[in-house]
């Protein structure tokens, strides 16, 4: 090993470490080669800004006088979970509105407590001998909650495949509107700038990880939900399609409104844009190695939306080189391809990484627990497709 952690963050305060950005590194590696790019970069630093559904934020609102146990709770109309403590509660990203529907939810909520914004509590309860009360209603500001924190169980998707749509008909998914005939591709992974691309083996990524979480210092909590390092049967191609996730947490009330968006999905409901950024050790040549792939070099595949099956046609492999030309040939035409996540904003986050550690304001923290590979991935039992 060329470095160690505590080598990078000895030369980071000493103002000292030099920092690029993961386009950057891939520049100076195309340009000079791994061995003499070594030398020449300590970090590196990678973003994504994207729909990341599996999102919500664990809020305490504090006691009212006399106090109450909510039981059922709504912010802004949107509800959210009454299963906790007297006065916690989960808002769900994709949770949405009961009067506004999918054009407004929780991840709207959400978006609003950071902006600053009053948001409409009102809740209900049963009532108990030390909780008399049975129902509130009040205008609550993000600096008048207790804790507010984003806990998001399935972020930073490794990969992502691409979708299309090769029935006779509109659909309408997570993956944005699919036209019939596969007359559009979609996508949502930012390619070399994408964290979890670039550390394809998580040597740098674990428990404890510090991170850009939308505009604040957050960490890497755990792994995410249907966390899959391996290659789950049934599927072809050869490329993980969807891999690790990550388990995202950090203070909303740090957080900037400009790196977290609440979003409706015409068909499919409300998610919640998260921007998330990463600094990387640059520890010795096969890191290197991986951290300077080029969007020619990392691949996905083109899947079939309309099957109706968990288990999608693929259609082909392909190149995020391919997809960001904005064309690519499918079944023997092209065909327009559309990201749904933000280049610009990725580019803007690991931007802000790279200025935040060459100020010696965001140390790199070496994971405290690794994620085990071998992490069985399995679909819900009985799920079999009903005729």
């Amino acid at each position: 090993m060329l470095r160690t952690f505590d080598e990078v963050n000895e030369k980071i305060r000493a103002g000292r470490a030099v920092v690029m950005t993961a386009e950057e590194v891939v520049k100076l590696v195309q340009e000079e080669g791994v061995k003499a790019a070594l030398p020449k970069v300590d970090v590196v630093t990678c973003a994504t800004f994207g729909a990341m559904c599996s999102s919500g934020a664990f809020v305490n609102f504090g006691h009212a006088d006399p106090p109450i146990r909510m039981g059922k709770i709504w912010l802004n109309d949107v509800e959210v979970y009454g299963g906790l403590a007297a006065v916690d509660t989960y808002v769900g990203a994709t949770q949405p509105s009961e009067k506004k529907g999918i054009a407004y939810g929780g991840a709207h909520v959400i978006e609003d407590l950071i902006a600053g914004k009053p948001v409409h509590l009102r809740a209900e309860s049963g009532g108990t001998d030390c909780y008399p009360r049975t129902e509130v209603e009040t205008d609550l500001t993000l600096d008048e909650l207790n804790q507010a924190y984003l806990y998001n169980p399935r972020n930073c998707y490794q990969n992502y495949s691409a979708a299309t749509n090769a029935s006779d008909k509109t659909i309408h998914t997570y993956m944005g509107t699919l036209l019939p005939g596969c007359a559009n591709v979609t996508y949502s992974t930012s390619g070399e700038l994408s964290p979890l691309l670039k550390d394809p083996n998580m040597r740098t990524i674990g428990m404890g990880t510090r991170i850009f979480l939308a505009g604040a210092q957050g960490y890497v909590a755990w792994e995410g939900t249907q966390f899959n390092r391996g290659h789950e049967e049934g599927y072809e191609g050869g490329v993980n399609d969807s891999g690790a996730t990550l388990a995202l947490i950090g203070d909303m009330k740090q957080m900037n409104a400009r790196y977290l968006r609440g979003a409706s999905m015409k068909g499919y409901g409300v998610t919640m844009y998260v921007g998330v950024g990463f600094a990387m050790p640059v520890l010795d040549e096969d890191l290197l190695h991986d951290l300077a792939r080029p969007n020619s070099q990392l691949y996905t595949c083109v899947y079939d939306y309309s099957s109706g099956s968990r288990k999608k046609p693929m259609l082909r492999r392909v190149s995020y080189a391919e997809l960001r030309s904005g064309k690519i040939e499918l079944n023997g035409r092209m065909v327009n391809t559309a990201p749904l996540s933000s280049l610009l904003f990725a580019r803007e986050i690991a931007a802000i990484v790279k200025e935040s550690v060459s100020r010696g304001e965001f140390l790199l923290q070496e994971p405290i627990a690794r994620f085990d590979p071998a992490t069985p991935f399995k679909p819900l039992k009985g799920g079999a497709v009903l005729k």
